[in-house]
């Protein structure tokens, strides 16, 4: 048990620069497949419907949004209930912003190969942000300047879909991939995500180290923490 007291360092192999595209390309598909049956995606359309209000028009932006397969389903969801989406996908790896655009279907979309940290929004500020399995992939002070970032640039509120550490989750996950999965990339670094999850004790010191109050952090089914804050509460660090 002591393996899953504190976060895990350890990198993924997706972490690395020297990964074959197509083998990227396969750990997306699975990784899609895996929100979609243990509910990934819903509750990334949870954490939209927490900051929607009663806004008929919305501009959404993803950091670290991979082949765009959130955003593809937040945007569906805003169709379905007559909302007028605009989306803004971000990822650092330009060939995943070239499968997004090449994937995406209809609706108002904007792709940006860049490091998140590197984006200005020219034009104007997505109402929100929001990231899925993209947190884990950080130390925990990388963290504190990620969500100040969000905050900054968010109209309306921003939300982070990400892993609770937790044993049943790690060798289930261990379990399910090497029954199932022909991607290398996914039967290594899907256990070793959730070893890099977080704790609600984690999360709150996070928080507390950026300076933020008055958010929503809520455990989710499979082993999923739903982190949400609405724009114009308290925050207390010095901006700029």
């Amino acid at each position: 048990m002591t393996r899953f007291a504190k976060r895990s360092h350890q990198k993924e192999l997706l972490d690395q620069d020297s990964i074959p595209f197509a083998d990227i390309e396969q750990n997306m598909r699975e990784l899609d497949l895996i929100n979609t049956w243990l509910g990934g995606h819903r509750i990334s359309v949870l954490g939209l419907k927490q900051l929607l209000g009663g806004r008929r028009r919305i501009r959404i932006c993803e950091i670290g949004c991979g082949g765009g397969d959130n955003l593809r389903v937040l945007s569906r969801y805003c169709g379905r209930h007559g909302i007028d989406a605009e989306v803004v996908g971000v990822d650092i790896n330009e060939h995943c912003i070239s499968v997004a655009r090449r994937k995406w279907q209809g609706g108002q979309a904007e792709w940006l190969h860049s490091d998140y940290r590197q984006v200005t929004f020219d034009r104007r500020k997505p109402d929100i942000i929001f990231s899925s399995l993209f947190c884990h992939h950080f130390t925990d002070e990388e963290l504190v300047s990620m969500i100040r970032w969000m905050e900054l640039n968010s109209t309306t509120g921003w939300y982070v879909n990400d892993l609770h550490r937790h044993p049943l989750a790690y060798y289930s996950i261990r379990w399910l991939t090497r029954c199932w999965s022909r991607s290398y990339l996914v039967k290594n670094d899907a256990p070793l995500s959730v070893l890099r999850g977080f704790s609600r004790t984690e999360w709150k010191k996070i928080l507390k180290d950026a300076g933020i109050e008055g958010y929503h952090l809520k455990w989710k089914w499979a082993f999923r923490w739903l982190l949400y804050r609405s724009a114009g509460l308290t925050v207390s660090y010095a901006a700029g």
